[in-house]
């Protein structure tokens, strides 16, 4: 399974947002990273701008290259707005709503929990992180795997933040959740400039 595997601090220094959870350095060092971080003050163009929105996304969501560029293009030919609907779809992969759910604390140990068949849809196993859901889905912890230190110590700790995502519902007894419905934008908590990659990917 391709996904980036690099330095997390660093990148989410680089886009001054904690997009892969709180961090301690990003709180010390509200700077750039690199020899001139402190000091930068050049004003970005309207092409950076536009790439560092796109970045932004795809780490957000840890997306690579040629997964995100097939999301916008089956974003770009469907109805309404492509940047709404851009997101939607990235909400919509299980790895994106296991973590969502609580199941696990990040979106790179969703993906983990995924892909070690930890997880079913619809009472089958999915192993594919980049499964896209559909409304009416119930997504679940393998009965055996529901005892694992991970998996309860995330929905003690995650799992009431649940509430806060209204296209999603949660049973924390059986460790079901059900993808209700496609989240709107103003739904979506990240803080990401979805319209300056459409500008991308325009040009």
């Amino acid at each position: 399974m391709a996904r980036y595997t690099g330095p997390k601090t660093k990148i989410a220094r680089k886009f001054g947002d904690p997009i892969f959870g709180p961090s301690k350095a990003l709180q010390k060092k509200s700077y750039p990273p690199g020899q001139h971080g402190r000091g930068r003050r050049r004003k970005q163009s309207e092409y950076a701008m536009q790439l560092m929105a796109k970045q932004k996304a795809k780490y957000t969501y840890g997306v690579l290259e040629r997964q995100f560029a097939n999301l916008f293009d089956k974003a770009s030919r469907s109805k309404g707005i492509t940047g709404e609907v851009l997101l939607q779809l990235l909400e919509a992969r299980l790895d994106n709503v296991v973590y969502r759910l609580g199941i696990a604390p990040t979106r790179r140990g969703a993906r983990q929990l995924v892909s070690h068949k930890h997880i079913v849809v619809n009472g089958e196993v999915v192993n594919i992180p980049s499964y896209h859901l559909k409304p009416g889905d119930l997504i679940g912890v393998r009965e055996k795997s529901k005892s694992l230190l991970a998996v309860t110590e995330s929905v003690a700790s995650h799992s009431p933040k649940v509430k806060q995502y209204s296209w999603l519902e949660w049973d924390g007894k059986e460790l079901t959740g059900r993808f209700s419905s496609q989240p709107s934008r103003e739904d979506i908590p990240e803080n990401i400039q979805e319209q300056l990659i459409v500008e991308l990917y325009s040009k």
